[in-house]
C-alpha cells in the first residue's frame, strides 16, 4: 500500500495529472531492463556460479581423497594424476604471493625517495598566483592552487 505523502529520493517520479492526484513511483533500472518477468540475470549467474562452485569443489574432493580402487569400482577410470592434486593449489599459491611481492616492489621502485622534491611538486602541481589581489571586493576566494610546504609547516608546527 502506497503512502500519500511524498518521499525525497533521487528514483523518486512524480505523476501529476488534473484527473488524478500525485502519485509516486520508484522505477529500478533492473526491472525496466527484463520487463518485470522472471529472476533478474545477475540472480540466475549467481545461482549457476554458486551450483557450479559446489559440483567443481566436490568433484575435486572425490578425486584427490578417494581411493583409486574405488573409482574403478564406479567405473571412473581416466582422471588426471593425484600429483595435480597438490600442485595445482601449490602453484596457485605461491603465483598470488609472488604477484602480492611483485606489486610492492613495482610501487616502491615507482615512488620517489622521502628527500625528493617530486614528492612534494609534480608536473600536476599549481603555484598559488604571485600576484595579490587588488582589493577585498575583487576576490573574494582564493584560486585554487597547492598548498605550499611552508605553510603547512606554519600550521602544524608553531
Amino acid at each position: 500500500m502506497e503512502d500519500s505523502y511524498s518521499v525525497c529520493s533521487p528514483r523518486r517520479i512524480l505523476s501529476v495529472s488534473k484527473k488524478r492526484r500525485a502519485t509516486v513511483s520508484f522505477v529500478d533500472s533492473d526491472d525496466k531492463a527484463s520487463g518485470f518477468h522472471g529472476p533478474k540475470p545477475s540472480e540466475v549467474y549467481g545461482f549457476v556460479g554458486s551450483i557450479t562452485t559446489v559440483v567443481a569443489t566436490v568433484i575435486f574432493l572425490v578425486w584427490a581423497y578417494v581411493p583409486e580402487s574405488w573409482l574403478h569400482s564406479i567405473g571412473i577410470y581416466y582422471y588426471p594424476s593425484r600429483y595435480w592434486a597438490l600442485a595445482v593449489p601449490a602453484y596457485a599459491m605461491m603465483t598470488v604471493v609472488l604477484a602480492l611481492g611483485f606489486y610492492c616492489g613495482v610501487n616502491f621502485m615507482s615512488t620517489p625517495p622521502p628527500s625528493s622534491l617530486y614528492t612534494v611538486y609534480d608536473e600536476f602541481s599549481r603555484d598559488p598566483l604571485s600576484s595579490s589581489p587588488v582589493g577585498d571586493d575583487d576576490q573574494p576566494i582564493e584560486p585554487i592552487s597547492d598548498i605550499s610546504i611552508d605553510r603547512i609547516n606554519r600550521s602544524m608546527f608553531r
